[in-house]
């Protein structure tokens, strides 16, 4: 049987599985929606909070600033978010999410967790919250701790 595997029983095997398929999902979802997979986690933090500069947005995705930048100017060709100087260091540019923004990220939004609510539908209320509480916890604090970084791992879209 397939479920004994000793490969399905791999964590790292298990997680690529699972981020491969949801990112072929999701990238056709944010483009449905006018943007890249990484230009909608990009509005996804965008959007999330108040203004902030293209140096804490690359601290806070994370990404190379460089790459940042292209997708800042991608999301901006669309139309999806706006940046303008700091009022407080002129050199440095806040980004804003425009309402075009706010709409396609909350239509794309929607259409991801409906697809998380179909791959999850298993499990109820309480293990949900569980197994996403559990993931959290091993990328955010485990993984980082094991391969001995402060930071985590960059992901990647």
């Amino acid at each position: 049987m397939l479920e004994d595997s000793p490969l399905r029983r791999d964590l790292h095997w298990l997680a690529a599985q699972l981020k491969h398929g949801l990112s072929m999902i999701e990238t056709e979802i944010a483009q449905r929606h006018g943007m890249s997979l990484w230009a909608y986690t990009v509005l996804v933090e965008v959007a999330g909070g108040p203004s902030r500069s293209q140096l804490a947005l690359a601290a806070a995705v994370p990404v190379d600033k460089t790459k940042l930048v292209a997708i800042l100017d991608e999301l901006e060709a669309a139309g999806l978010d706006g940046r303008r100087p700091d009022p407080r260091d002129r050199r440095a540019r806040l980004v804003d999410p425009t309402d075009a923004g706010r709409a396609a990220l909350d239509a794309a939004t929607r259409e991801i967790r409906s697809v998380e609510d179909s791959l999850l539908a298993d499990l109820d209320a309480d293990r949900r919250a569980d197994f996403v509480r559990t993931l959290q916890h091993v990328v955010t604090t485990r993984l980082a701790q094991a391969a001995g970084t402060a930071t985590g791992p960059e992901t990647s879209c």
